[in-house]
């Protein structure tokens, strides 16, 4: 018993209340659930392609989507990155001004993303009742949809608490993490154009 008393006491007041990136599990939860979704849209993506090989002309009795809608909201999509990496890079620091400057940045690309993809749907030439096509290409559009939405209610919701005194700790976490999910969310609607809008014309 003596033995044991003696033993120094570790001291971990030193260490970091709150942790970024993997060292943090709910990073390693958020890329378990875009795993998830990634392997949604990989379904949708590949029942597109097995329908492709089962008709000569695709689009069947169809014009490919208009292109123009998708390659401005492509073009969006990517210059988003620039608040979204922005957030994270400051959350870390717990400024919250620049917090809210970068949230703002990122919600409102997501309002202009939201309303570019309104006119895509508009101008897709096909209806998602028609043929095999329209179900696979507004299932693959619909999916993305929820998910660029999702995203937008999330950074809404951390901005509003960015105003208040509970921007801290593990709400910085919750900031840096939104913006990896906003990677996910560009990287899907990359993809999705290059299925819906590429493979209409090329393949």
């Amino acid at each position: 018993m003596d033995a044991l008393r003696e033993r120094p006491v570790l001291d971990v007041s030193g260490l970091p209340t709150v942790a970024f990136g993997r060292s943090n599990t709910t990073w390693l939860a958020n890329v378990f659930y875009m795993m998830i979704e990634g392997t949604m849209f990989a379904l949708l993506i590949a029942s597109y392609f097995y329908l492709r090989t089962r008709t000569s002309n695709w689009p069947p009795a169809n014009l490919p989507p208009t292109l123009s809608w998708g390659v401005i909201n492509g073009i969006v999509f990517l210059v988003s990155l620039v608040p979204a990496r922005y957030a994270q890079k400051v959350a870390p620091t717990g400024d919250r001004a620049k917090i809210r400057f970068a949230l703002m940045g990122l919600a409102a690309f997501a309002v202009l993303n939201m309303v570019l993809r309104g006119f895509e749907l508009a101008n897709l030439n096909c209806r998602w009742y028609e043929s095999a096509y329209g179900s696979a290409v507004w299932s693959i559009m619909g999916l993305h949809c929820g998910h660029l939405i999702t995203e937008f209610v999330e950074t809404v919701v951390i901005l509003a608490v960015a105003f208040t005194d509970k921007m801290e700790g593990t709400r910085l976490v919750d900031v840096a993490i939104n913006s990896d999910y906003w990677y996910f969310v560009v990287a899907s609607a990359l993809v999705s154009d290059f299925v819906v809008y590429g493979a209409a014309r090329f393949l």
